[in-house]
């Protein structure tokens, strides 16, 4: 399908081209033609990086007119992203139309000048939005079109409540159009309140994590993990990454850390003002710094890819989060790792995010001292023997007076001493291995010889539905009405997380602890 078979006008296909667009993406093709000739309201099931949002800007573009007054509004969950749809729709124009962003840590007072100058689509947040509404600043009762992107964001952040109000504020006769890369009960709940005649439209890919990205997970102890970030940063010839944490707090600790520590590091998370936002940002983009400190809700609508690396120093509790994470990495055909660290207590979250994100996701180790110095050791020897810059005199004539007084190999090694500080082992702490990888855990079955259950029959029924490894199954014991193994750690989280309570009680459990 192309771009033409929309019967789109020139002016809007001369922009779509411009902009580097060649066919249609699955959202795109579904969406367009329905969005042209309004023919019902639409829910759309689509990840980031679908191209989601060409796909409600071209139509928007193509039959809005500049007419002085809120025709459109997209409501975003983040500040970025509102600014990132607001610039994507911008781009895509060629006609008077009138776009504004709107969001929270911008000035309220342009914001209002804007609007009473005339503005014909808002994109924001829904806070913000709300404030205009009870200023009266903003007039949604003519509004055509109400477009809900990263519906389920909204719904993670306690967004839906404010949206609700938003909606209440426009008229019956709109169009609706709602995003989401899942597509939870309260958003259908929303859309039946709210809207009649609408379509579900599904674009779901087989593989949702991107292949360029070498997936990793490294267990080890909470205390470990500083240290183990410090190793992977330096083992690396050319580290350019994210490193995502759950909380603020966790965040300004890490950075600060690093920062100490001599690494070019930022920290971003929701306490931010927008100026400091977008100063951290723009270092980042132009790699002024290389470690960008973050959280989930401050990274998102985060226009940055092609990074080296993405850490996820806490193990993201949402596995969509784990896919919008590590799909900053592997883009423009480069190829990045995403490492989770995994404390021994968060197998039954990594086995969730495996589930989900359908992915390759195998086991790697902290980097040893060894591998460091092997590593950064022939990084020297490379920039040294590779440099091809103009040396002046001076160093020549230092060099010869110093070789006048010292063996050449002990000259070099006194200056490598001197300029690498990072080749002396002593720079990195012990790791310690993590306390629960050989500790066992007795589970209970709820079934037993009644049930005409045997010892193989048990083994091989765990192992159909968990696909772990026979062979860590051990100390089987079935009697009448249950039955008991034991299993290390890490294969009893995957074995209770498969098997959760879908009931009042779960077919397996954690044994009573026995005397």
């Amino acid at each position: 399908m192309n771009f033409e078979d929309f019967n789109l006008s020139e002016k809007t296909l001369r922009a779509i081209y411009e902009k580097g667009f060649e066919t249609p993406t699955p959202v795109q093709e579904k969406v367009i033609p329905i969005l042209l000739k309004k023919e019902k309201n639409l829910i759309v099931q689509a990840k980031t990086g679908t191209g989601k949002t060409a796909a409600f800007g071209i139509p928007l573009i193509e039959l809005l007119e500049n007419k002085g007054y809120v025709q459109a509004i997209i409501l975003t969950p983040t500040r970025e992203l509102a600014l990132q749809v607001s610039e994507e729709i911008n781009s895509l124009k060629r006609k008077r139309l009138k776009i504004l962003p709107i969001y929270g840590g911008q000035s309220i007072k342009r914001q209002i000048d804007h609007l009473k100058r005339g503005v014909d689509i808002v994109v924001g947040t829904p806070g913000r939005i709300l404030d205009h509404l009870e200023r009266k600043t903003i007039d949604l009762s003519k509004v055509e079109y109400f477009i809900l992107d990263e519906a389920d964001e909204m719904l993670d952040m306690g967004f839906i409540d404010d949206v609700e109000k938003i909606l209440k504020n426009t008229n019956g006769e709109k169009f609706f159009l709602m995003f989401s890369a899942t597509i939870p009960k309260r958003i259908i709940d929303l859309a039946k309140k709210y809207i009649k005649n609408y379509e579900v439209i599904k674009i779901l890919d087989k593989q949702l994590t991107t292949n360029l990205t070498e997936q990793i997970y490294i267990e080890l102890n909470e205390s470990d993990k500083f240290e183990a970030l410090c190793r992977i940063i330096d083992v690396e010839d050319d580290f350019y990454g994210m490193v995502f944490c759950r909380t603020k707090v966790e965040v300004d600790t890490v950075s600060s850390k690093l920062i100490e520590r001599g690494y070019d590091a930022e920290a971003l998370h929701g306490d931010f003002s927008q100026y400091q936002r977008e100063r951290v940002l723009k270092k980042f983009k132009e790699k002024k710094i290389n470690i960008l400190v973050a959280t989930d809700v401050a990274a998102r609508g985060i226009d940055i890819t092609g990074l080296s690396h993405v850490i996820n120093y806490s193990i993201p509790l949402n596995p969509e989060h784990y896919v919008h994470r590590i799909g900053r990495t592997g883009r423009a055909g480069k190829e990045g790792i995403a490492i989770t660290f995994v404390t021994p207590k968060e197998y039954r979250q990594l086995f969730r995010i495996k589930k989900f994100s359908k992915a390759k996701i195998k086991e790697g180790k902290i980097p040893s001292v060894e591998q460091i110095i092997k590593a950064r050791s022939e990084k020297i020897k490379k920039d040294i023997l590779n440099h091809n810059k103009n040396i002046q005199k001076v160093y020549y004539n230092l060099a010869d007076e110093l070789l006048e007084h010292a063996e050449p190999r002990e000259v070099v090694a006194k200056l490598l001493s001197t300029a690498f500080k990072s080749l002396n082992p002593e720079n990195y702490k012990k790791v310690s291995p993590t306390s629960k990888a050989k500790e066992v855990v007795r589970l209970f079955i709820a079934k037993g010889k009644q049930a005409g259950l045997t010892k193989k029959d048990l083994v091989k029924f765990i192992v159909e539905k968990t696909n772990i490894n026979p062979k860590v199954i051990s100390d089987v014991l079935v009697l009448d009405k249950f039955s008991f193994i034991t299993v290390p750690y890490k294969e009893a989280e995957i074995i209770l997380s498969i098997f959760k309570k879908r009931g009042r009680r779960s077919l397996i459990s954690k044994a009573k602890e026995r005397n």
